[in-house]
């Protein structure tokens, strides 16, 4: 008998940063001031900020609250925030099944899956999407129907590097800006807003699990994807790239009949949890 995974409840929206949105918008000053808060030049300067050893008395307050074994990285000390947050692993510590055939997760995260269709809609960060408005691809969610999208949610807390799940020829790098808008209606005290994070995807030629679409959305706040390379040959668990400041998600998307996720993953999401996964564990298998 194999040990169950750790799984958590799914939560609604995306934690603090959906509190701070909710409480900015609902009124006119917090929404002048939320505009301010999501322009380009404070996302730069926050940047700047984490860049600097000025952050570095962020980081032992958050080691010790979110109770985070240092013994696990290649280093202790670090000279400033985002040094600390793309800290890496020692070797070793997340290795892929060496059988090519098994589907390893790409990052440290909590995991949920989800079959595809022209109907279905996902919740990403706080954001309902469908395959097509994700992609902003309409060729991308038809050729995915039929196929799983796979979300996985990295915490604060997490390790902030991934890794490609397969060996194979790495595309073209596409990025989607984030936007953000306020909605006044009519009638009603509540101003609704629409926003979509920003995202940058790449598919996968892989040589086991046919062409996967892989993406990373960024905070919408203070958050920054770094992708190394792209259009050339990768390896199995080669270091993809990382984010920077921000929560963050990696994504993944199958074909029709190219996977076969783990049963408990699927049972797990269908009855309202997350599982916790690591980067390297096998979450399925080549169909």
């Amino acid at each position: 008998m194999t040990n169950m995974r750790k799984r958590i409840k799914i939560a609604s929206g995306d934690g603090m940063q959906e509190k701070i949105i909710r409480l900015l918008y609902r009124n006119g000053i917090g929404r002048c001031i939320l505009k301010i808060l999501i322009s380009p030049c404070v996302s730069k300067a926050a940047g700047v900020f984490m860049d600097s050893s000025l952050s570095k008395f962020i980081i032992k307050p958050f080691i010790k609250s979110n109770n985070i074994d240092m013994s696990e990285y290649k280093k202790t000390s670090y000279n400033s925030y985002n040094e600390f947050f793309t800290r890496q692993i020692k070797e070793g510590k997340r290795e892929f099944d060496k059988n090519s055939g098994i589907l390893c997760s790409p990052c440290d995260s909590k995991l949920t899956v989800y079959k595809i269709d022209e109907k279905s809609h996902f919740n990403v960060k706080g954001t309902e999407y469908t395959m097509k408005s994700l992609t902003r691809s309409e060729k991308a969610a038809k050729y995915y129907e039929g196929g799983y999208l796979m979300i996985f949610r990295l915490c604060v807390d997490d390790y902030h590097r991934y890794a490609y799940i397969d060996s194979g020829k790495a595309g073209k790098i596409h990025r989607i800006d984030g936007v953000f808008h306020t909605v006044n209606p009519i009638a009603g005290e509540e101003y609704p807003i629409y926003r979509e994070n920003t995202r940058e995807y790449s598919v996968l030629k892989s040589d086991n699990f046919g062409n996967v679409l892989m993406m990373e959305v960024g905070a919408m706040m203070v958050g920054r994807i770094l992708n190394y390379n792209d259009r050339c040959a990768v390896t199995r668990g080669q270091e993809k790239g990382r984010f920077e400041f921000g929560g963050s998600t990696v994504i993944l998307a199958f074909s029709k009949d190219s996977v076969v996720v783990d049963d408990e993953i699927m049972n797990n999401t269908k009855d309202g949890y997350e599982t916790i996964v690591k980067m390297g564990e096998a979450i399925g298998k080549r169909k």
